[in-house]
């Protein structure tokens, strides 16, 4: 059954459902380009590992330690104020993670050769102020728009720090939008080009550049969504009946009630 919406799906977004619409979403990305790339290219997956010390959940899988208080045992009582003691009042466990998040790169063979472009989805770690996977990502940022390799940056979070390469101030001034895709094109370096996407819409069809006088190839990225959709029983585990998070606009939240079930459990 498809989502009610006709582009992206706001409920998605939820933390404990992101992760797997991301890799589903990149899995068939890479199938739907291996369908159009002309001979000389491939689309295959990579990924970006590392380590993330979290005190809060960005993903679901990182552990979250909770503290509970209960009276200590009597040979562990504190002793008087007044007494020197030098254990710790406190002991703080912190979860450390391998965090695994993947990526579509087109390079052009034999035996996977220079790659031409990546295409990034942006996470919601990506987008989190201050966390690892943000670090990390804006190095590969940085090193990508200095060299000879086009950038695709697909965001589709409401929620969390500006991260894709275009600048904020500057798309601001262009209109608003709910959902971004930034092309960086290597030999173009002073340009971004913009697909923004409203939550009401489509999504869009975006350009693929490729090497050299080779043409761009069209990518339609609402198939892939909806392939993506179907094939995953988010008909079963999204509760329609409650609010997505990030929350929508007062407009948006009108116009979604009258796309969606019934308010509600999800159906099981």
């Amino acid at each position: 059954m498809p989502s009610p919406f006709p582009g992206m799906d706001p409920y998605l977004e939820a933390p404990d459902i992101w992760p797997g619409f991301h890799t589903g979403f990149i899995t068939f990305t890479r199938t739907a380009l291996n369908n159009i790339l002309p001979s000389g290219y491939v689309a295959d997956m990579g990924e970006r590992l590392y380590v993330a010390h979290s005190a809060r959940g960005i993903y679901p899988d990182l552990a979250l330690w909770e503290a509970r208080r209960s009276p200590p045992a009597a040979s562990e009582q504190l002793p008087p104020p007044h007494l020197a003691d030098s254990r710790p009042r406190w002991v703080i466990p912190v979860a450390e993670e391998a965090v695994r998040e993947v990526f579509i790169q087109i390079v052009s063979p034999p035996r996977f050769g220079r790659t031409v472009t990546v295409i990034e989805m942006l996470s919601p770690a990506n987008k989190a102020t201050g966390s690892e996977g943000r670090q990390q990502y804006q190095m590969k940022q940085r090193e990508l728009l200095g060299s000879e390799t086009h950038l695709i940056e697909l965001d589709f979070l409401r929620r969390g720090e500006h991260t894709v390469a275009a600048p904020r101030a500057r798309l601001d001034e262009m209109g608003t939008w709910d959902y971004l895709v930034c092309l960086h094109r290597a030999a173009r370096p002073e340009r971004y080009e913009i697909w923004p996407i409203h939550l009401r819409e489509r999504l869009p069809v975006i350009r693929i550049p490729l090497s050299g006088d080779d043409p761009d190839v069209e990518l339609a990225l609402q198939p892939i969504f909806d392939r993506s959709y179907d094939e995953a029983p988010y008909q079963r585990i999204l509760d329609y009946g409650e609010d997505p998070a990030p929350p929508l606009s007062v407009p948006d939240s009108e116009w979604a009630r009258g796309l969606l079930p019934e308010r509600g459990s999800p159906e099981r």
